[in-house]
């Protein structure tokens, strides 16, 4: 049964140039909004960028540059990610648009109504690399774990303030009846005990006068809105809320990735605002770990942060989204080297598929007048085949509807090694030497069906190597519907001339 399905990356905020790890976030987010779009699903993707707050405020202030030219810049060099990692996404919000200010407005009137915002005067610690407020016993030494070269921040004004503390009944409730509400379980059982010790009402104001960069809070022109309170709306701005109630409905909830650092904020935060404002808190929220490098935390001092327009300039788009996909673990921090992404490169990409495509291709050239031959009357004994029946297909699905990336690109690989490895014990070369011409052409046509079947296969986590393979073989420009599962099932056409083309990932 086809549905509506509705994918959001966090937004990320645009103090920086993007990063490898946001990087992470979004290729993951393309992975299932393709996967679901393959399964004939209508999908909303959004991301976009968050554009308000002290930070912001400040670089834009040292730049001597008016904060709305500051943010543009950034946000075009996000948006640039669309080309640059080939992503699929069909919003880009920026919490500077107009739409979403005037969202951000009726949201809180909502909260207010419920009276769940008052004003109050209090002393607090924050950290302005995170835009939070700190316990003390989130510090270590009195500095931030996340961000332990900035200073933190006292802060003693009147503000308004949103009454967490009302919500933490709902969120147990909410975590204890959706057991999958936030994956991984140990993200989840992490959230359940940080809301099991009480919470405690936040400020979602600062004062115009000391930080001006924000949404004007509604009905005081003294008063912006703290960073955190607008930004979490984008998610139901991007579709039409609260102006295009029958757009909302009919995309809300949604699956949400985001960092572990963003585990409070999306999944306690997030949520207890929805429930003040009387509605339906998200679908699922997806922790995904750090990436480091060589083990340590990537940053400016140490020279070690990873530009992803640099890896893709140099590699190609497809090889950094298989990294990524592959060699990360969906859940845990995972390691980025430029040594191990070339061993990977040229292990998997450019030895496993990218020879698996080339010797297949070479042959058919070679022995078949470089066309399709005619499909065997006995296909259920085609070895290959029996190998996507029973170990691939079958195990595809489950594993990417649990978000296990790199199991399933771990899966692939193994038959496209076992493709490599069944050319190398049947030898065609020998079979026409030897006048098996039968054979040659059930060997041929078996890894051309492979190969079709893999560039349906890959397109979720490759999609342009998988338009290729698909061009190659059949001679046509595929578009996005040539790879709904329902076509996976149609066998290439006999007498389709194929092209050998260029190698598709050259050895580095």
């Amino acid at each position: 049964m086809k549905k509506n399905f509705y994918i959001t990356t966090t937004l990320p905020y645009v103090n920086a140039d993007p990063h490898i790890g946001f990087a992470l976030e979004i290729i993951q987010a393309d992975c299932l909004a393709r996967f679901n779009r393959q399964q004939g699903n209508q999908v909303f993707f959004n991301t976009g960028t968050d554009e308000h707050g002290l930070k912001i405020y400040l670089e834009a202030k040292k730049k001597k540059q008016d904060p709305q030219k500051y943010v543009d810049d950034y946000a075009s060099r996000f948006n640039k990610l669309k080309k640059a990692l080939n992503l699929s996404y069909n919003s880009f919000l920026r919490t500077t648009n107009p739409d979403h200010k005037k969202a951000a407005q009726k949201f809180w009137l909502k909260c207010l109504k419920n009276g769940d915002i008052y004003k109050a005067k209090q002393k607090i610690k924050y950290c302005i690399g995170c835009e939070m407020e700190k316990t003390d016993s989130e510090l270590v030494e009195g500095k931030c774990p996340i961000h332990p070269t900035k200073k933190i921040t006292v802060i003693e004004e009147e503000n308004y303030f949103f009454k967490f503390s009302n919500y933490q009944k709902a969120l147990l409730s909410l975590y204890q009846k959706e057991k999958k509400f936030v994956v991984p379980q140990n993200r989840l059982k992490e959230i359940t005990n940080f809301v099991s010790k009480g919470l405690k009402d936040f400020s979602i104001s600062r004062l115009k006068q000391k930080m001006p960069w924000g949404i004007q809070v509604p009905n005081d022109k003294n008063h912006v809105m703290y960073v955190w309170f607008d930004a979490l709306i984008n998610y139901i701005s991007a579709i039409g809320w609260p102006e295009y109630k029958k757009k909302f409905s009919s995309w809300w909830p949604v699956v949400q990735l985001a960092g572990k650092d963003n585990l409070r904020q999306q999944s306690a935060i997030w949520q207890a605002m929805l429930m003040s404002a009387g509605l339906k808190p998200s679908k699922q929220i997806l922790i995904h770990g750090f990436i480091t490098s060589n083990g340590q935390k990537m940053s400016k001092s140490l020279g070690n942060v990873v530009n992803p327009f640099e890896i893709t300039k140099n590699f190609g788009t497809d090889s950094l989204r298989y990294y990524l996909l592959k060699e990360v673990p969906p859940f845990r921090d995972g390691d980025f080297t430029l040594k191990h992404f070339q061993e990977v490169y040229n292990a998997d990409l450019a030895n496993g598929l990218g020879n698996l495509v080339s010797r297949t291709l070479t042959m058919v050239d070679k022995y078949c007048q470089g066309k399709v031959p005619q499909e065997p009357k006995n296909v259920h004994k085609l070895e290959l085949q029996k190998k996507w029946e029973l170990k691939v297909w079958r195990k595809y699905d489950r594993l990417l509807n649990s978000y296990k990336f790199n199991e399933v690109l771990s899966l692939i690989w193994q038959f496209i090694s076992a493709a490599n490895k069944y050319i190398d014990e049947q030898k065609p070369w020998q079979l026409d030497k030897e006048g098996r011409q039968k054979k040659l052409t059930f060997v041929l046509w078996d890894l051309l069906e492979s190969l079709n079947q893999l560039s349906f296969m890959l397109y979720p986590f490759l999609p342009q190597t998988s338009k290729e393979i698909r061009q190659r073989l059949t001679g046509k420009k595929p578009d996005e519907k040539n790879f709904q599962f329902q076509n996976s099932y149609i066998h290439l056409k006999k007498g389709t001339k194929i092209n050998i083309g260029k190698p598709l990932f050259p050895r580095f």
